[in-house]
């Protein structure tokens, strides 16, 4: 059984966003350069769907904010509408979304010395809700 997936523009827009922007939001609660690099890395390891849109070179995410609040109310939302609209066109590829986005807050909290920072480990709970909220 083959499926076929059409995104827009706006949609691969959205789904750049909301990966990129959740490690934004990991390395603006303090998380070191190596997690975030690290983080990077994770997204552009994704395969199907979600790492063809990932890889692609484009200029169409607009992170903007002066605070971490500010940033967080375009990402959280743009997670949510991510991981619903895949969800309406292919099950598999919102779980790969999901997964693709959690393993780079993983490996951007992962513990540095032995522990996770209590601001990286609550901003790594709330993506992970938006994402839930699909």
């Amino acid at each position: 059984m083959s499926i076929t997936i059409t995104l827009t523009d706006q949609d691969k827009s959205t789904l750049r966003t909301a990966a990129y922007g959740a490690v934004s939001l990991m390395a603006a609660s303090g998380v070191p350069h190596k997690g975030i690099t690290q983080a990077s890395i994770a997204l552009t390891s994704a395969t199907g769907l979600v790492g063809h849109v990932l890889a692609a070179k484009s200029k169409d995410i607009h992170l903007q904010g002066k605070s971490v609040a500010e940033l967080a109310d375009q990402v959280l939302p743009a997670l949510t509408a991510a991981a619903s609209l895949l969800g309406k066109q292919d099950p598999r590829e919102a779980d790969n979304f999901r997964d693709t986005v959690l393993v780079a807050v993983e490996a951007a909290a992962g513990p540095r010395k032995g522990e996770t920072s209590p601001a990286a480990a609550v901003m790594a709970r709330k993506i992970t809700a938006a994402l839930d909220a699909a």
